[in-house]
C-alpha cells in the first residue's frame, strides 16, 4: 500500500481545507517545496499535489509549484486541479507530473478523457471521484452532480482506467476517520482497480485498517500537518 502525503496549494502556499470549504482554510507553510522535501527525507516516494486555485477555475494556476517540486525532489507526483484542456494536461506532464487526476472533466467531457487515455496511456491518468452523499461533486467540490459514485466508476472501468482516487467530502479534513465502508465496497466491486483512499485519515490505525481492506494507496493530509501522524511514523510505515 502506497502512503501518499498531500500538498494542497492556494496562492502558492500549502493549505488544508475542512470538507472542501474554501472559507475554512489554514495555511501550514508558505514553502511547498520545503514541505515536499520533508516528506522525501522521511523516506516517502509519492506525493499528491492539488492546485486548489486551478480546481476553481478553468485552467492550471500553480504550475510553477509543480515544476519546483518535481525538479527539486525525487518524489513521484500525481497532480490535479484545473486540468480541463489539452494545454493543461501537456503542461502538467511537461512540469514533471508522473500522473494526473481527472475529476471535473471526467464528468463533463468523458470523450476528452478517453482521448487522453489513448494518447498518454491509461496508467498515466487517475480518475478522481469525489463524493457527497454518494454523488459525484466537481469544480473544487462546489458543484454536486446527480451521478452515482459506483455507476461513474463502472463506466470508466469499462474504458480501461486503472487508478481511482475517491474522497468522501464529509470526512475530508475532519480527522475523524475515513469512509471505510465505501472503500471496502470499491475494492470488492473493482478488484482490478487501484483504489486510493483519501479524506479523514486520523491515525496509524486508520492506515492499518485500510491496508486490511485492500486499498492500493492512502492519501494523508491534515493528519500529518496536525501531528496526528508524525513523519517518523510515516517513514516507519513506508514499504
Amino acid at each position: 500500500m502506497r502512503l501518499i502525503p498531500a500538498i494542497d496549494i492556494i496562492n502558492g502556499q500549502c493549505v488544508r481545507l475542512s470538507q472542501g470549504d474554501y472559507s475554512k482554510q489554514r495555511v501550514y507553510s508558505k514553502y511547498p517545496l520545503e514541505v515536499a522535501k520533508s516528506f522525501e527525507d522521511a523516506g516517502v516516494k509519492y506525493l499528491h499535489l492539488v492546485d486548489l486555485d486551478g480546481a476553481k477555475t478553468d485552467h492550471i494556476v500553480n504550475s510553477r509549484i509543480l515544476e519546483e517540486i518535481c525538479s527539486g525532489t525525487s518524489l513521484e507526483v500525481d497532480f490535479g486541479g484545473g486540468i480541463k484542456t489539452d494545454k493543461d494536461i501537456d503542461l502538467a506532464f511537461n512540469c514533471g507530473a508522473k500522473q494526473v487526476t481527472v475529476g471535473s472533466i471526467a464528468v463533463k467531457e468523458p470523450e476528452k478523457v478517453e482521448e487522453w487515455m489513448v494518447k498518454y496511456g491509461s496508467d498515466k491518468l487517475i480518475l478522481g471521484a469525489d463524493v457527497k452523499e454518494n454523488r459525484i461533486a466537481i469544480n473544487g467540490w462546489k458543484e454536486q452532480t446527480g451521478k452515482d459514485l459506483f455507476e461513474f466508476v463502472t463506466a470508466y472501468h469499462k474504458q480501461g482506467i486503472r487508478s481511482l482516487i475517491s474522497t468522501d467530502i464529509a470526512t475530508d479534513g475532519m480527522l475523524q476517520g475515513p469512509s471505510f465502508n465505501m472503500y471496502e465496497r470499491l475494492v470488492l466491486e473493482f478488484p482490478e482497480l487501484r483504489v486510493i483512499a483519501s479524506g479523514g485519515i486520523s491515525s496509524v490505525d486508520d492506515l492499518k485498517k485500510l491496508k486490511e481492506i485492500g486499498v492500493s494507496g492512502v492519501i494523508i493530509g491534515k493528519a500529518i500537518y496536525e501531528g496526528k501522524i508524525t513523519l517518523k511514523e510515516l517513514g516507519n510505515y513506508v514499504d
